[in-house]
């Protein structure tokens, strides 16, 4: 049978569009092992995927055959997510870091014919997919093919699956987030309606392949014709390096999780000054600590900030600039309305719509654009893809957040925080959002987290701050005096801890669960530079 022909709603068609203009123009600029930065046209990003796509059609792969891509963002893996995309194969990116257990976990879950390996990388002996197979700019080389199977599509549609991303469950297991072709294409193309990017910027992604923001930083340059530039782990592991590349790069558009700024504005923040062509900032992931954001906003005078909100289910719900200057006391970042084609509404405890200002409710998202399931899990994709609470009869679904928000007088909103990070404390419901902010006002607090924390057969309320400098100290006692005056006394924590830097997730989110163990665990502790006497 002949290869599948794609929709026009397709992943490889939308990102290849430019390659008809604009051919010779740079799709991705990367930086090899030296350092050294090469470019890659969209003439040549668009044989390359045809070359892997012609060898995954030899294979006889079926449209629904998975693919696990394992790499780091380069121009190969892109190509070959574009090849993927261009016959139908869902892809299932994975990091060279990902822990083999886990890997081991997604594959038996998604039982793929392929596992894609990019060149250089050693051989996993305990995952194996049907077939295996090693990419890299000279082509895809088969190692074992997977078994020979009927092909019965014979077109790809926008329907059809186009990548599978796996997030943390809370089952302890991953979670398969199912993208279409038609929800990020109609994401995207949001994008272009909303200019997030222009065909004159050089993007750089900062986040793994793994991960959905890395995929979005691959999508919004290549639908926009902009330029791609990827980050090496190596290089981000210095401000000094890290900059020094986004400079030499040419970076326009920075795209990263908030704590990716942090360890420069705290050690050596003249040097973004270096970045004299960098236009916009995109962050995402988690809340931007207002201090630091205020730092950033300083040594970037020029730069457009952009706080985007949404969850992997959607890709994104809404991308809001910060004002400049943030305005004073402020303490929230608003999240604004939703991108263009979407809506988001706030649903109260009740399932009433919530229409005054000042209230609170959660946040249900209307868009073309929702995921299709959770990979074999009808059951949790039924407890987020639900009746509108607006008006169930028309059946359509919208996406339950799990995400609290207060109404603006506009209809803005502003973030206050998920419903799993809301706890109990006898009797009442706390905000752990809320008393973060309330620390981050304090002087030399750039950033805060709180936990519940068990103790003495009972959970008290307790937190961690990162100050502005490494000799810095913490007065907790004012800390603690300052939250008194400013939060009701069930909301004031227990003890604050001053810590070198709050634990992280691989994608830059706090790690709750290891913040509870480090605060439950006794003072004095290498992390710990002061402490009350709780």
């Amino acid at each position: 049978m002949e290869r599948p022909d794609p929709s026009g709603d397709n992943l490889y068609r939308l990102l290849m569009g430019p390659a008809a203009v604009t051919p010779d123009k740079p799709a991705v600029v990367e930086a090899d092992a030296d350092g050294v930065l090469h470019e890659m046209s969209y003439r040549r990003l668009e044989g390359l995927a045809q070359e892997y796509a012609a060898v995954l059609d030899g294979l006889g792969l079926d449209v629904g055959d998975r693919v696990v891509i394992e790499a780091d963002t380069s121009a190969a893996a892109v190509a070959l997510l574009l090849a993927c995309s261009l016959l139908g194969l869902p892809f299932v990116t994975v990091s060279p870091q990902t822990p083999d257990t886990r890997l081991l976990s997604i594959v038996r879950s998604v039982e793929p014919a392929l596992h894609a390996r990019a060149e250089g990388l050693a051989r996993r002996e305990r995952v194996e997919a049907q077939g295996s197979a090693r990419f890299g700019p000279g082509g895809l080389v088969v190692e074992r093919p997977p078994a020979r199977r009927v092909r019965r599509r014979r077109s790809v549609l926008a329907t059809d699956t186009a990548y599978i991303v796996f997030t943390s469950g809370s089952t302890g297991r991953p979670k398969g987030v199912v993208m279409s072709h038609r929800a990020i294409v109609t994401f995207l193309r949001a994008m272009l309606q909303d200019a997030l990017a222009g065909s004159g910027d050089r993007v750089a992604s900062t986040s793994p392949l793994q991960f959905d923001f890395a995929l979005f930083g691959i999508g919004v340059a290549l639908s926009s014709g902009a330029t791609l530039v990827p980050v090496r782990r190596e290089d981000l592991s210095s401000p000094r390096r890290m900059i020094g590349f986004l400079r030499d790069a040419g970076v326009t558009q920075v795209h990263g999780v908030p704590s990716l700024w942090r360890p420069v504005l705290r050690h050596d923040a003249d040097l973004l000054k270096e970045l004299e062509r960098l236009r916009s900032v995109v962050f995402a992931g988690e809340e931007f600590p207002v201090p630091e954001l205020r730092r950033l906003q300083e040594m970037l005078p020029g730069a457009r900030i952009v706080n985007g909100y949404g969850a992997t289910e959607s890709m994104a719900a809404s991308f809001t600039d910060v004002p400049r200057p943030l305005p004073a006391g402020q303490e929230r970042l608003s999240i604004g309305h939703a991108h263009a084609g979407a809506e988001m509404t706030l649903v109260d405890e009740r399932g009433g719509v919530v229409t005054r200002p000042g209230l609170t409710g959660e946040i249900y998202l209307r868009s073309p654009a929702l995921f299709t399931g959770y990979w074999n899990d009808p059951e949790a994709t039924a407890a987020v893809l639900v009746d509108d609470p607006v008006d169930p009869r028309h059946g359509h679904k919208v996406l339950r957040t799990g995400d609290l928000a207060r109404l603006g007088p506009e209809g803005e909103l502003s973030f206050v925080g998920r419903c799993d990070f809301q706890v109990q404390i006898h009797g009442n419901r706390v905000e752990l959002g809320e008393i973060e902010g309330t620390l981050t006002r304090l002087p030399g607090v750039t950033a805060a987290a709180a936990a519940l924390v068990p103790r003495a057969g009972d959970h008290v309320l307790m937190a961690a701050v990162v100050l502005d400098g490494p000799t810095a100290e913490l007065d907790a006692g004012a800390a603690l005096a300052f939250c008194a005056r400013e939060l009701p006394a069930y909301m004031v924590p227990r003890s604050v801890r001053a810590v070198a830097e709050l634990p992280l997730t691989e994608n830059g989110k706090v790690d709750r669960a290891l913040l509870t163990q480090k605060l439950a665990s006794p003072r004095g502790t290498s992390d710990v530079r002061h402490a009350t006497n709780a």
